[in-house]
């Protein structure tokens, strides 16, 4: 409980939920367009920096393994994500997408409060498992993929390589491919010289975008309604399967239990911080008020009240 509340009571969490306040009692708030596209920019630069940063922290030998399973999570979740969306509830390429981009990518805070929940319990996970969070932020550019294959499809336009030059165009793909690449590359000398901007300044940055998305949840409360009973449904059952799914692949692969405790987690949790600023730029059309709600409103909380015990119990029980 003291978990559940911690990260409730988040800076980041609670600018959302002043931001759902705000529109719905209709609030004369609002943020401009080019202060929205800037904060755009800067947070999937931001975010593309840092995870360069930390895959180069790693040596390939030693977590070798676990990088070829976080590959093949990083295309499976979005996809069978995007799947399930698309034949089952229905939804629109672009909606699909962003969902399945939120559920692809990872909760930094689920991440954290996961390791911090392995420590309490006596079993540290391993330190490299933040190159995981790393390489899955790449499912966000998957999801991405899909829904613009998609939408060329429906359109009659099926050239997969212009789909591709399109996709390496949009803004929020080359931010996170290109800030990745960056990172990779500088020393932590190079690093240091921009971590005040990069680092110092991205959760009060990232609270003023998150109240600008919690408007914008507000104001689409009617459409998420209409697919409501669905996506609550989805956003339990899809980190059950996804954690049982990392957690039984961090036991085959030798993690141990706290190690595949934080993998399953990893896999169960859905980005409401990293994802957003992706779809904001490359999904205009896709609303936020129902992948965010759904990821912040609904997976996180259950995460933090049921999941990680959940988790906790099948990595134990796998480990004897």
């Amino acid at each position: 409980m003291d978990l559940l509340i911690t990260n409730l009571l988040s800076p980041i969490v609670l600018a959302f939920v002043l931001g759902i306040v705000a529109g719905l009692i209709k609030s004369e708030l609002e943020l401009p367009d080019a202060v929205l596209k800037l904060l755009s920019i800067y947070l999937l630069l931001s975010i593309g920096l840092k995870g360069g940063v930390e895959l180069a922290k790693t040596s390939f030998a030693e977590v070798g393994a676990l990088i070829g399973v976080a590959v093949a999570l990083t295309i499976a979740i979005p996809l069978a994500a995007f799947v399930v969306l698309r034949r089952l509830a229905r939804f629109d390429a672009a909606n699909a997408a962003a969902v399945a981009a939120h559920y692809g990518s990872v909760s930094s805070v689920t991440f954290l409060a996961a390791m911090s929940f392995a420590n309490a319990m006596g079993d540290q996970a391993p330190g490299y498992m933040t190159a995981v969070v790393a390489i899955m932020e790449w499912a966000v550019i998957v999801a991405l993929v899909l829904g613009r294959w998609s939408m060329g499809r429906a359109e009659g336009a099926m050239d997969l390589r212009g789909l591709a030059v399109e996709t390496l165009r949009g803004r929020g793909v080359l931010l996170l491919t290109g800030g990745m690449v960056i990172g990779l590359l500088i020393s932590d000398n190079g690093w240091n010289q921009i971590a005040p901007v990069y680092d110092d300044l991205f959760r009060g940055l990232l609270m003023i975008f998150l109240l600008e998305m919690g408007m914008s949840a507000a104001r689409q409360l009617r459409s998420f309604a209409q697919v409501g009973a669905f996506m609550t449904t989805f956003a339990i059952l899809m980190p059950i399967v996804n954690g049982a799914i990392g957690v039984a692949l961090g036991a085959l692969i030798g993690l141990g239990v706290g190690g595949s405790f934080v993998l399953g987690a990893v896999c169960a949790s859905a980005s409401y911080i990293d994802a957003p600023a992706a779809c904001r730029a490359a999904l205009p059309q896709a609303n936020p008020g129902i992948y965010l709600t759904a990821s912040l409103g609904v997976t996180f909380p259950f995460n933090m009240l049921a999941g990680l015990p959940l988790y906790w119990q099948l990595a134990s029980w796998l480990a004897g």
